[in-house]
């Protein structure tokens, strides 16, 4: 009884329980409204990663079907995604036999699986938190390169001519090559542009009609009509039957070759869902918990594997037709799945008639819509070291290679984030009446404390800064006039502690009281202090050095200070704030 309750808690099953009667009808329709959508960006993002087109349907079909049942976000759509489709080229076309298509395909339906497995886990070990290792600016560059991969490697098939190329600029150069040689297919880009023109046109001026709804059926009826399926390349009828699992081709070498490039796939795939289930979530005013989506987007890509299909995630482009349509509950994408799967048992042998250069027009308009040049912009006058990283996030994907790009732009990511901890910002503090204690480059118009240096460093103490932290110090004591009685560190934007940092306060709180002044400590956070008192064997720092402000700190000085004969170290007990 109790796996029966666990299995209604499925966040589909659950909202079928508390299914409403007037959400039927726009689910229906919006699904009905999606499958224009699903049926040619599913081929063209197969196509697109190095796979048989319909594929894109299977892999479409199958993770719709899971995630109507597992999926927490009521609105989601899944399926194939240009920001995944040359990762899953990278990781499986080196490993396929040349040319042999149904061999690309199962080593992608294992590397669907594993990410799946991937995500699964990390969904059970509650790692949701992984996916902030690609920031904004990474993934602005990533995206942008995508972009320019995707766009770059359809232009063949928009001509109507295929290249031999390993590099993005090979790439280029071949192309450039043959249509100076003439070897464009003067009828197979006139479908090709004739594509483009009708998908952007409807989009600016007729928003609601699909254009690429428009664009791939006109395209089937005039090859039709004219009789031009033997003339172009076409993307052919889909196989009969439902697809099974064909592994038969591939060993444990493949599997365990396929690891490292599922693991970047699983953080791209989860990265994008994540934030677009959340930010559809908000907009309903629902919340969607991460660990579950995690599990969910790792169980339709298992399924999707397991099924014909290869590694999906959230559409950013077809979860918005799904809300503009309507969509109220998961019922609508199960909806869309269930008229492709129509489509591809009614009316298989219509594919034949699709040329390849209208699918590519689809996928490079859909491409084109990862282009942020404003958001890379934007970074440039906010921030010159996140504009870098967004660069080299860019270059690193468009030439180095995707998984490979990837990876160096989250390793300059954590040295940017080192950089930062190492040269923090510091300064000193003076007294402005009737205010507090601010920062002297900002407030030059406050006054010093006779005797007193207050210091701030805006970052955790470790191996990289601690010495910089105590230079600093000693310079502001070295520039104050004579004689220093008191440091105090305003320590509340220090927020870690390491035994090298350790170090270096114990040889500076030596080398200070050499010359007869206090080091004490305002504002440092309770666990930090604790790390602190017990590093310290010698209790070198006791409670006497910790204070809960900065107002109290200078107001314990001057106490000392002020009292005719009373003595430096009469200290009165104050501890830090835990």
């Amino acid at each position: 009884m109790s796996g029966v309750a666990a299995l209604w808690r499925l966040p589909g099953l659950a909202t079928a329980r508390s299914y409403k009667r007037e959400w039927l009808r726009t689910d229906v329709t919006a699904g009905l409204v999606l499958t224009a959508l699903l049926i040619p960006a599913g081929m063209g993002y197969a196509e697109a990663a190095g796979l048989p087109a319909y594929a894109g349907l299977w892999a479409t079909i199958v993770p719709l079907t899971a995630y109507a049942v597992v999926g927490p976000s009521k609105i989601l759509v899944l399926g194939p995604d240009s920001s995944l489709a040359p990762l899953i080229a990278a990781a499986v076309l080196p490993l396929a036999a040349v040319g042999d298509p149904e061999d690309a395909l199962a080593l992608a339906g294992i590397l669907a699986v594993l990410v799946g497995a991937i995500l699964v886990l990390g969904g059970f070990l509650r790692l949701g938190f992984v996916t902030e290792l690609l920031s904004k600016p990474l993934r602005l560059g990533y995206l942008n390169a995508i972009a320019l991969i995707v766009v770059i490697g359809q232009l063949p098939k928009l001509l109507g001519f295929s290249v031999d190329a390993s590099g993005l600029f090979e790439e280029v150069g071949e192309i450039v090559t043959s249509v100076l040689d003439g070897k464009t297919d003067t009828v197979a880009a006139a479908m090709g542009f004739a594509g483009l023109v009708v998908i952007v046109a409807f989009r600016r001026w007729l928003a609601r009609v699909p254009g690429v709804l428009v664009a791939v059926v006109g395209s089937i009826v005039v090859t039709a009509v004219l009789g031009l399926d033997d003339d172009i390349g076409m993307v052919g009828a889909l196989p009969a039957g439902l697809p099974l699992p064909q592994y038969g081709g591939t060993d444990w070498n493949d599997v365990l070759s396929l690891l490292g490039p599922a693991a970047g796939i699983a953080l791209i795939a989860f990265a994008d869902s994540g934030v677009l289930s959340r930010t559809f979530a908000a907009r309903r005013g629902e919340d969607v918990d991460g660990s579950t989506e995690m599990k969910a987007i790792g169980t339709a890509n298992i399924a999707s594997g397991l099924f014909g299909g290869f590694p999906i995630s959230a559409s950013g482009s077809r979860t918005p037709v799904a809300e503009q349509a309507g969509a109220r509950t998961q019922l609508a994408g199960a909806v869309g799945a269930a008229a492709v799967l129509v489509f591809v048992l009614v009316a298989p042998g219509v594919t034949a008639y699709l040329p390849d250069a209208t699918l590519a027009a689809v996928v490079i308009v859909a491409a084109t819509a990862l282009i942020d040049i404003s958001g890379m912009v934007r970074i440039w006058r906010l921030s010159k070291l996140e504009f870098g990283l967004a660069a080299a996030a860019f270059v690193g994907v468009a030439l180095v290679g995707v998984l490979e790009g990837i990876l160096v732009a989250i390793g300059l990511s954590f040295v940017a984030v080192v950089a930062r901890a190492w040269q923090p910002y510091r300064t000193e503090l003076v007294e402005l009446e009737g205010t507090g204690f601010l920062d002297v480059t900002r407030h030059p118009e406050g006054h010093r404390i006779p005797g007193l240096v207050l210091v701030r460093f805006d970052a955790p103490l470790f191996f990289a800064n601690g010495k910089i932290f105590a230079a600093h110090v000693r310079d502001v004591v070295a520039y104050s006039e004579p004689p220093v009685k008191w440091v105090v560190v305003a320590a509340e934007p220090i927020t870690g502690l390491d035994t090298t940092a350790v170090d270096e306060l114990i040889d500076l709180d030596r080398a200070l009281e050499s010359s007869s002044i206090r080091l004490v400590f305002a504002e440092l956070k309770g666990p930090v202090k604790d790390k602190l008192i017990r590093f310290v064997v010698d209790g070198r720092f006791d409670e006497d050095r910790f204070f809960p402000t900065v107002e109290s700190a200078v107001e314990a000085y001057r106490s000392v200070q002020s009292p005719p004969g009373s003595a430096p170290d009469s200290t009165p007990d104050r501890s830090g704030p835990e």
